[in-house]
């Protein structure tokens, strides 16, 4: 098997790109959490919470679609 990519094995299930988005998980929540506080974002919803969760499940979404 010739991947170019980091393989995670857990029971049998191969997790393929785990560790890359795991990373670019991190690196979008430590960036975007201190930016979404400076704009306010937390005033605009009724929850808050739910709002910037959903925000950060829509990025990475995308970001696994694009590559």
């Amino acid at each position: 098997m010739g991947h170019t990519f980091a393989e995670l094995v857990v029971e049998g299930v191969l997790f393929a790109p785990f560790v890359a988005y795991l990373v670019a998980a991190l690196v979008l929540i430590v960036v975007l959490r201190p930016l979404l506080h400076v704009v306010g974002f937390a005033k605009m919803f009724s929850h808050a919470s739910v709002a910037e969760f959903s925000l950060y499940v829509a990025i990475l979404s995308l970001l696994v679609l694009l590559f």
